[in-house]
Formats: structure tokens, sequence, C-alpha cells
């Protein structure tokens, strides 16, 4: 196991493919926070720590996953920055920027705001009005996935897949029992984590054909721990 110590926050540790199979894991234990994931990062942070003097951080780290083709693992920890938090005058130029931006992708997605507020008017819906209830959402790295999943409700009765492809990861999402005002604010929370990759209704064969299927149902459960 090679440590290395990048600055006061960061640290990084190649596990080769030796060193996996001894421990008897791979990388999609990492994803899936495994009970084998956790006891080796475990060790990591106290080899660190005794190596390099890495001093874990109090409240949470980010944990970056590599794979390194016929050789092994990177992993990358550091300290997340718990207070990059903007002030008031930022949050409102955010929310103004964000205003115009969620409600091009509510078009795309083809959500209007009467709809999302029908549910909860009881009105009768137009039988023409054909409301796409998949979609598919890119992101650049697993905590991001992560943190999209933590930041939903923990009922959200959606049917999730994960996939792997071209080195980004894609969370399929559908509607299921959920109704659809709640499926309709978390495609569009979707957006505060990754991109919308499709709206379709094949916009999952992309993925299942070219990508590699890492959590096949409840992936927000298992990605959320």
């Amino acid at each position: 196991m090679k440590i290395e110590r990048v600055d006061d926050k960061t640290v990084k540790c190649f596990l080769s493919n030796e060193e996996m199979e001894e421990y008897e894991i791979d990388y999609k234990d990492f994803i899936l926070r495994s009970e084998k994931a956790k006891q080796v990062v475990h060790d990591i942070i106290e080899q660190a720590a005794q190596q390099v003097g890495y001093k874990p951080p109090r409240f949470a780290f980010d944990m970056q996953i590599m794979m390194l083709p016929d050789q092994g693992l990177l992993l990358t920890f550091s300290e997340s920055d718990t207070a990059a938090i903007p002030d008031a005058r930022q949050i409102l130029e955010y929310l103004k920027d964000m205003k115009q931006t969620l409600q091009r992708t509510k078009e795309q997605l083809g959500i209007a705001e009467d709809t999302v507020q029908a549910e909860e008017s009881k009105q009768a819906e137009t039988p023409a009005a054909v409301k796409p209830e998949k979609a598919v959402f890119a992101f650049e790295s697993i905590p991001q996935c992560m943190n999209y999943a933590g930041a939903l409700p923990a009922n959200l009765r959606v049917k999730s897949a994960l996939y792997e492809m071209d080195g980004r990861y894609y969370l399929y999402l559908e509607k299921g029992s959920a109704s659809y005002r709640r499926y309709s604010r978390a495609c569009i929370q979707g957006l505060e984590f990754g991109g919308l990759y499709s709206a379709e209704e094949t916009a999952l064969l992309s993925v299942q054909e070219h990508g590699e299927c890492l959590i096949a149902e409840k992936a927000l459960q298992k990605l959320r721990g």
C-alpha cells in the first residue's frame, strides 16, 4: 500500500491488484460502501496517520476513486469544505441564475409549473398531456451521486439504477410509485449535482448497451448508505 501526502487536507493511497486480492475487495465495494470497504478505509487512514502524519478531518471527508487498468486502484481522501458556505448575497445571486436554468430544464423534462401543482390542487389533467416518467442524469464522480442521493427524501419511492460509461456515472430514475410532483422535484434537484443526460423513453438503452451496471436496483438507497 503506497500512501502519498498531497497537502494538509488531502492524501492519496494506491492499492495494487495484489493488495486488493488480499483484502478480497474490488472498486464496487467502495462505491457501495460495503463493510469490507469501510474496514480498508479505516486501515488506510491509520497508516496515513503513521506514515505521513495525516490527521483525519473532524467531520467528514470526500473520497474519489480512480481505476488504474492492470495496476490497481487510486483512492484520494480530502476534507469536505464545510466552511465554503455562501453568504446571503451570494445565495440571492445564485437563486437568480438558477431560476432561468431550472425553467429551461423543466421545459426539457416536460414539467410545467401548473403540472407540478396539479396533484396538490387535485385538478383534472389534460388527457393529451404526456409527462415523461424516466430520466438519466450524468455525474462526474461517485461522491456527486452520493451527495445527490443524500439530498433526496429517504421515503422517495422512485426506481433507480447506477451505471458507469466512459469514466462518468449515469443515474437512472423512474417515477415508480412516487407522486409525479415528488418525482419532478427530484429530477430538478438532480441538476444541482449533475446534468440531464436524457429524458426520453429510451434514455436507459444507451447506457445499458455501452456502460457497466454498478447498482441494478434501489441505487439511491444504496448510495445514501
